[in-house]
């Protein structure tokens, strides 16, 4: 029935261990400033979901979506340390950025390896992201990069996750159509509503609920 099997990235096949708060209270102190890493948390959370939603462009995304980054962090650093300079502002921000790509920062879930093993050969698999360039640096340090044929990036296909024009973009790239590519994911706005308006037969990650070993017999064994 699939051909092809789209992975969301972030909350699907990697985690962080630590909050946000504890990476960037951690880059601060690095630095020399002191950051309350619970007060970092509520203002990521409040600052992600007051970023703006983007239209989609034709190409890729300046800089490799560097700036939207930029900007975030300075909403997060707005409410927890209103008063600091530019100089640290940037410094800040340019440890953080480069942090998120360091090994060891993210995790793979325990049953990631073992079900792309199980379905590697029998799809085409990629991963469909709102992430950066700095997720196929992630990908390599744990290892997973060889299940994938192709990494879709929103920053490079100029369109963001839930417009289903990334999915569009995607199932062109790879050459197959809607309705034989499964889309997986945990995000019901991102991965669910985006991919089901482009077409795409989902599979809803919730965990703890499920895992994807429950993606296992949905896409039938193995012949």
């Amino acid at each position: 029935m699939y051909k092809a099997i789209f992975f969301d990235a972030a909350g699907t096949l990697i985690h962080l261990p630590q909050s946000v708060g504890h990476h960037y209270a951690y880059v601060g102190e690095r630095i020399g400033l002191r950051l309350d890493a619970s007060a970092l948390d509520h203002a990521f959370a409040s600052s992600w979901k007051q970023m703006p939603a983007r239209p989609a462009i034709d190409g890729p995304r300046e800089d490799d979506d560097k700036d939207w980054w930029r900007e975030l962090v300075n909403r997060v650093l707005d409410q927890v340390s209103p008063g600091l300079d530019e100089l640290d502002r940037d410094a800040f921000f340019e440890g953080v950025y480069s942090h998120f790509a360091e090994p060891g920062v993210w995790e793979l879930y325990p049953e990631v390896s073992e079900v792309l093993t199980a379905l590697h050969g029998r799809f085409d698999l990629a991963v469909i992201s709102n992430f950066d360039g700095r997720l196929r640096m992630i990908f390599e340090h744990l290892g997973v990069s060889k299940f994938f044929s192709h990494i879709f990036l929103s920053s490079e296909l100029g369109a963001d996750k839930p417009d289903p024009e990334i999915f569009r973009r995607a199932l062109r790239l790879s050459g197959t159509r809607p309705n034989e590519t499964l889309h997986v994911g945990d995000d019901t706005e991102r991965d669910w509503k985006g991919a089901s308006e482009a077409g795409l037969p989902i599979f809803q990650l919730t965990r703890p609920n499920n895992s994807l070993r429950d993606l296992l017999p949905v896409v039938g064994p193995a012949k």
